[in-house]
């Protein structure tokens, strides 16, 4: 009997003591976002996985939670802070609720075209908000995805700033959205993503307004005749790691996460531009109305705002943004 105890006791010790039972399951990451998982947002987070494992030596996976299934917007920006979620994609406009300046980078006509947005992606001054934003909330922003160019979406033509007059606009739910609206005389009606397919299929709004791919991925095209080429926000999402989770992480991890977290935001920029190029013939073939516009009377309307009330940023900020070369 004891003999028979010892061999047991021992085959457990060797198993306990076995390269495979020494190593503890990764802590997955919760990453969670809005999108579709078709979009090249969740299909490059979901590949991020591997590495983030390799990387940190098994300490660490990425789970990736797409389509609002952790929360609204506004619900998982939250999350960061409370530890519910570990890493966001978010709007930056999202990400200006707790720290304002960080907003600059998604406001409307804020970018002369995509090589201004690629120079202010790699300055010294996003470098400089990011820090603030990690100030004001603990969370650290750790990368930049290219969302697209946002174009307004209608049952009519869009050709110039008049014919937006009273148009009844959803935009997402962060007050700064409201600006290119407001410019044009709409009315911007915030509704979360998940809801806009139903709320443009009903009537609740007359418009909406998203990138190509977005467009395409939702299906917003299947409910509304008219893409108009406004190009009003050269947008991107934030990838942001929350402060609870930052902390729990060595050094040596954070770096290898967000060095991750970069190229992840690379392979989802480069499918974002590829999409942009090939959807405008995409949407025609498909029957759609995709209406070329003359973008100077738009962006003149709204850059009178830039530096009005609904400024979360000040001149300095702005002049050094518009002074990127």
């Amino acid at each position: 009997m004891k003999a028979c105890t010892l061999i047991a006791f021992a085959a457990a010790a060797a198993t306990a003591l076995s390269p495979m039972a020494a190593s503890a399951a990764p802590k997955m990451l919760k990453f969670a976002h809005v999108y579709e998982s078709s979009e090249p947002y969740h299909t490059c987070a979901v590949a991020s996985d591997p590495k983030v494992q390799a990387a940190t030596e098994g300490r660490f996976g990425i789970e990736v939670f797409p389509a609002s299934s952790l929360g609204k917007e506004v619900d998982i920006n939250e999350g960061l802070g409370l530890g519910t979620v570990d890493i966001i994609y978010t709007g930056q406009l999202f990400a200006g609720r707790a720290y304002g300046p960080i907003a600059i980078g998604g406001s409307p006509f804020m970018f002369r075209d995509y090589d201004h947005w690629d120079k202010y992606r790699n300055s010294d001054l996003l470098k400089e908000l990011a820090e603030g934003y990690t100030k004001a909330t603990g969370n650290h922003i750790v990368a930049m995805t290219y969302y697209g160019n946002r174009h307004a979406t209608s049952n009519k033509p869009l050709m110039k700033p008049e014919d937006m007059k009273g148009l009844k606009i959803r935009v997402p739910n962060a007050p700064l959205y409201m600006m290119f609206p407001i410019a044009v005389g709409a009315n911007p009606t915030p509704i979360a993503f998940a809801e806009v397919y139903l709320a443009l299929q009903q009537g609740t709004v007359d418009a909406q307004e998203n990138p190509l791919p977005t467009i395409m991925a939702k299906k917003f095209y299947e409910v509304q005749s008219d893409i108009n080429l406004t190009g009003h926000i050269t947008d991107a999402l934030l990838t942001i790691i929350g402060g609870p989770t930052w902390g729990q992480m060595s050094e040596a991890d954070q770096q290898a996460i967000s060095q991750i977290m970069k190229e992840t935001a690379d392979c989802a920029t480069e499918q974002i531009i590829k999409q942009e190029q090939e959807l405008v013939q995409w949407f025609r073939d498909q029957g759609v109305n995709v209406n070329e516009v003359d973008r100077g009377p738009f962006r003149e309307a709204t850059m009178k705002l830039h530096n009005g009330d609904m400024a979360t940023w000040d001149q300095d900020v702005y002049d050094r943004l518009q002074a990127l070369q």
